[in-house]
């Protein structure tokens, strides 16, 4: 059997709700109408007894010898013109002396008459000769201040109930009013939720949401959710650790944490830097506002570096062996043209500019591997028409850095320059105090602060990943770069300085 929807619970949850409050409300206005009309009557009903017992024509006619001759036609006027149901005079012991039927003239008042006997007005609620009514019973006083009669005027009860009736007929059309709003309402607010729940049940969605709860902590990638209006409403535990947010994150506009502009809405795939790690974003809008993954590709990076490095070495042996194989066939053609004398002088001429430049890195720059790639970097430079010039004062042996680092850093800067210049000098020098890599070169330079944030780039597209791997890289070994125009100086402090 299919359960109940939330929807269709919300549903006959709120019109029971609604009908019990209704009919709770009917149920207590019909007690107070019932009340308010009884003490009405009475009111009236005491206040004509009152008016007849204070009349003068009253007491004239006590003293007279048949009484009734002269108050049965008054009884009766007064009983017309109020709109009571019956004015009965009598004795103080009860005996009548009027009644609208004149029948019951010299019989017995049905009812209490001791309170009234003693002097004390009151009323009640009681059976006699006419049915139920709503009678008042007052003491008519002599001149001396004695009890001479009693006077009783009173409304039947049916009279009461018809005009309850009254009330009740207006106040039922109040009542069915108040429950059609009352259903119409609810139906109009469980047809909003259906359609936000989807027809499920309370069970159903607790189970998803449970679902959701655990693949939301459960996944390794970053995963946020942003508001139209650029607030972050919802995180989970891999995007706090690799975006570096608070445990209040959620909530609060993305430029207050200092996220990227691609959280601001666009849809786009990007990388970016974010302290020492290597991001891979990807952002799409949805209805919700813009839904963003995050990737660490900080190890990806770092081995694309080094395959990058290793692509840069066999670039640089092409190019070698390309310039070499240039060389060669001079020299053959010079043998075959018959001129060994220079053949053997343009030979000799060229190993000892190779052997000068390789003795001359190799003597500054004993750290294989960044030796490896100055020299790569002067073959590759002298291939592109620029060139690449290893300064004197470099001196380094092992600096006791991740040579990753420094393949990043002194690789990058060195294409940046050769990609801007003609002609680039590098001086990378190391003692007690630390590293210093400073690579200049004849072109324009560049001041911009935001040189080493990631897509900062004046090679258009494609580019602008470099120089914010370089700034990446001098973080994490704890130094500082500096730019002075074409001039980049990057300081690293000895292993045993980083904090």
């Amino acid at each position: 059997m299919r359960r109940w929807s939330l929807a269709g619970q919300m549903l006959a949850l709120q019109l029971v709700v609604v009908a019990v409050t209704v009919t709770g409300g009917a149920a207590l206005v019909t007690v107070l109408a019932q009340q308010v009309v009884t003490t009405e009557a009475a009111t009236r009903s005491k206040a004509v007894a009152l008016s007849v017992a204070a009349s003068p024509d009253v007491l004239a006619a006590l003293g007279e010898p048949s009484p009734t001759r002269s108050l049965q036609p008054y009884a009766e006027r007064v009983r017309a013109e109020t709109g009571v149901d019956f004015v009965t005079i009598m004795k103080p012991d009860g005996t009548r002396y009027t009644h609208p039927n004149p029948a019951e003239i010299g019989r017995r008042f049905l009812g209490r008459i001791e309170q009234a006997a003693r002097g004390h007005a009151f009323t009640e609620i009681h059976t006699g000769t006419l049915g139920p009514s709503v009678r008042a019973v007052v003491p008519v006083r002599g001149p001396d201040g004695s009890v001479d009669a009693l006077v009783s005027a009173g409304i039947k009860v049916e009279k009461v109930s018809e005009a309850l009736r009254g009330v009740l007929g207006w106040m039922a059309g109040v009542v069915a009013l108040g429950l059609g709003l009352g259903a119409a309402g609810t139906w109009l607010v469980t047809a909003r939720l259906r359609r936000q729940t989807h027809g499920l049940g309370p069970v159903e969605l607790g189970r998803i949401h449970e679902h959701h709860d655990a693949v939301l902590h459960a996944v390794r990638e970053g995963l946020l959710l942003v508001g139209r209006d650029g607030t972050l409403t919802l995180c989970n535990d891999a995007a706090r650790t690799l975006l570096g947010l608070p445990a209040d994150a959620e909530g609060r506009h993305v430029a207050d944490l200092g996220l990227p502009d691609v959280l601001a809405g666009r849809e786009e795939e990007s990388v970016h830097l974010v302290g020492d790690r290597v991001l891979a974003v990807n952002s799409a809008a949805s209805r919700l506002g813009t839904v963003v993954t995050v990737r660490d590709h900080t190890e990806l990076r770092a081995l694309a570096g080094q395959l990058d490095a290793e692509r840069g070495f066999a670039e640089s042996l092409r190019s070698a062996a390309h310039e070499s194989a240039n060389r060669l066939h001079t020299v053959v053609t010079l043998v075959e043209l018959g001129r060994a004398e220079e053949a053997v002088a343009f030979g000799t001429a060229e190993l000892r500019a190779a052997q000068e430049l390789t003795d001359r890195v190799m003597g500054s720059v004993r750290e294989p591997v960044l030796a490896a790639l100055l020299l790569g970097k002067s073959a590759e430079a002298a291939e592109r028409g620029a060139e690449l010039v290893i300064s004197e004062d470099s001196e380094l042996d092992d600096p006791g850095l991740d040579t990753r680092d420094l393949v990043t850093i002194v690789g990058n800067l060195i294409d940046n320059a050769v990609e801007a210049a003609g002609r680039v000098e590098v001086l990378v020098r190391g003692d007690a105090s630390g590293l210093v890599i400073r690579v200049a070169d004849d072109g324009p330079g560049l001041t911009a602060p935001e040189a080493f944030r990631r897509g900062w780039t004046t090679k258009g597209d494609g580019h602008g990943l470099g120089l914010a791997l370089v700034g990446q890289a001098v973080r994490r070994l704890g130094g500082t770069i500096e730019v002075a125009g074409s001039v980049f100086t990057v300081r690293l402090p000895a292993p045993e300085r980083i904090s």
